[in-house]
């Protein structure tokens, strides 16, 4: 029976949307794709990878949410201005925002209905929708 390598899963991940399996990418698609779905700002994402001694700076950190982003691996969620989570469930859902602490949850699937849509201007396409309810 082949072993499977602790990284195989993730440049697996890379690779099936042709984005090179980088030492600094593998480790933060590891981080963040192996698991259950989450949301992770640039800043959490660096500290967490500081902390399993990845050596990344915070400006790659950001530059690898963004590819991975473009990729369709993940989706920002800008609650505010200046202020983005990443998703790495990447179906149509929508999100709590606890100004308080800071954290994105995810809204149970059936609790909003949106009913209707406007028609996108002619010659575009409506891509996805974001609901973000920010409490308090």
């Amino acid at each position: 029976m082949a072993q499977i390598r602790p990284y195989t899963h993730a440049i697996d991940r890379l690779k099936s949307v042709q984005l090179r399996p980088t030492r600094q990418r593998t480790a933060l698609a590891r981080l963040l794709l192996e698991g259950a779905d989450r949301h992770v700002t640039a800043e959490q994402l660096h500290a967490e990878a500081r902390g399993a001694n990845i050596k990344v700076s915070l400006a790659t950190v950001y530059n690898t949410l963004h590819q991975f982003t473009g990729a369709g691996l993940m989706r920002e969620v800008v609650v505010e201005t200046g202020r983005s989570y990443f998703d790495t469930n990447i179906s149509d859902h929508y999100h709590f925002f606890e100004k308080d602490t800071g954290a994105l949850i995810d809204i149970p699937p059936d609790s909003i209905k949106v009913l209707a849509l406007p028609d996108a201007p002619e010659g575009r396409e409506i891509d996805h929708v974001d609901i973000i309810v920010h409490l308090k």
